[in-house]
């Protein structure tokens, strides 16, 4: 009976288990752990430091702060900073200090998802790296360049993990069923379907296979194809953090790929956006601006037709609306390209920014009273329509004094070929008018 009230010891998840207890353990990071290579060194160098871990969930950031305590004999301290307070650090600080008066052993401190922790909150750790007091792990899945204090980031080595290559994932997979799930027989198609499923991620791989091995135990089942996989175990996400570094790198892929004139690239990261859980009217509005950053004149079509495709999801919704998106992303990646509309944009904007406030021309002011056409309001207006070719040649626009101004160079490929044509055109009206006129 006592045995029921009896204190009953937790089971650690399968990827608890399987972390690994040495380097010689630890799969994947080959650019960073092979002979030679600078986390390699790290280890051999007898002698920590600090270190940033920037990588994606499930490469081993975690894993490899742990074994660095293990090979240094340091005492170990781990903080969330999704969970973690000032109260949290300076009790850290305190246990480190206690450590090294009572065993003179180090410390290090590391820090999960440091990217969360305020300026403030960083800036704390500072006068006890700078004293040797600890040595300071962060691990990050954000770029640090952005997300982490300039004088926390110069004290620290940067280190870029990757996400596990399919073979990586295939050899962990062997060594979790070998380990820990010898009764399960996966056939290849689940197999891969699994490390499919993981996306790159060793703690989910290893958490669906936890789930499978439940769910199969459960059920009496000891062989597992892909459709008990796919009946037992619900696809997550695919990593896309929708405020973080995955986001834009595959906004800023779909944009490049539209640019590049890449119809089925641009299809492939929208479907990846869209399968990670983006807002498609997200996408609907990065398409706005590829119209007319990247195509803008040579097709005025584009920025028509990529309205028409948000206005369609916005009745429609999803997912059938997407597929208008998608219409209008493959539209784009095969228009004709050119950015002459945006660069003289940027161009009239610099000089506008730079140059003073100049008066409109006197001949250029509208006239709506009689006291502004006694003030010789609209005098001397040219009527475009009233000249020859409904051109005025030899006008000039712009404030009087105003150095030429030439912002807009239409390219050579599609409607803009016939833009460059016309203004040549005019342009030599333009230069007979002043022949005949000089002080025009």
């Amino acid at each position: 009976m006592t045995e029921l009230f009896a204190p009953q010891k937790p089971v650690a998840p399968l990827a608890e288990r399987l972390r690994p207890q040495s380097l010689h353990d630890v799969i994947g990071q080959a650019h960073l752990l092979g002979a030679g290579k600078p986390l390699r060194l790290a280890f051999e160098s007898g002698k920590p430091h600090s270190m940033i871990l920037w990588g994606p969930p499930g490469s081993g950031k975690t894993t490899l702060a742990r074994l660095m305590a293990r090979v240094f004999d340091a005492e170990f301290i781990a903080l969330s900073a999704v969970l973690s307070g000032v109260k949290d650090i300076r009790g850290a600080i305190e246990r480190a200090q206690h450590v090294l008066q009572q065993s003179g052993r180090h410390t290090i401190l590391f820090v999960d998802e440091v990217h969360r922790f305020n300026k403030a909150q960083q800036d704390a750790f500072l006068p006890y790296v700078e004293q040797g007091l600890i040595t300071f792990i962060g691990a990050t899945t954000e770029n640090p360049s952005f997300e982490v204090n300039r004088a926390l980031l110069s004290r620290s080595q940067v280190y870029a993990l990757s996400p596990l290559s399919e073979d990586e994932l295939k050899h962990l997979f062997e060594r979790a069923c070998q380990a820990d799930l010898p009764k399960l027989h996966f056939s290849d198609e689940a197999k891969n379907l699994l490390i499919t499923f993981a996306d790159g991620d060793a703690r989910r791989l290893l958490n669906l296979l936890e789930q499978a091995d439940i769910a199969a135990g459960t059920e009496g089942v000891t062989e597992i194809d892909a459709d008990y996989v796919r009946n037992v175990l619900s696809r997550s996400m695919r990593h896309f953090d929708k405020g973080g570094d995955e986001f834009y790198d595959q906004i800023s892929a779909l944009h490049k790929s539209i640019r590049g004139s890449s119809p089925d690239a641009a299809l492939y990261w929208m479907c990846r956006m869209l399968d990670g859980g983006t807002d498609p009217l997200y996408i609907g509005r990065r398409l706005i601006r590829t119209a007319t950053e990247d195509i803008g004149l040579a097709d005025p079509r584009a920025l028509a037709i990529t309205l028409d495709a948000c206005n369609a999801y916005e009745r429609l919704g999803s997912p059938e609306g997407e597929l208008a998106l998608a219409q209008a992303a493959l539209y784009l990646a095969c228009a004709p390209k050119s950015n002459a509309a945006y660069l003289a944009y940027k161009k009239a904007r610099s000089l506008i920014e730079h140059d003073p406030s100049r008066r409109v021309p006197v001949r250029l002011r509208n006239a709506p009273t009689k006291l502004m056409k006694d003030m010789g309001f609209g005098q001397n207006y040219r009527y475009a329509h009233d000249e020859p070719g409904a051109y005025a040649a030899g006008e000039n626009y712009f404030p009087d004094g105003m150095p030429p101004a030439d912002f807009y160079h239409p390219t050579t490929y599609g409607l803009e070929a016939k833009i460059a044509e016309k203004l040549a055109h005019l342009r030599e009206l333009d230069a007979k008018a002043k022949q005949h006129n000089p002080k025009k």
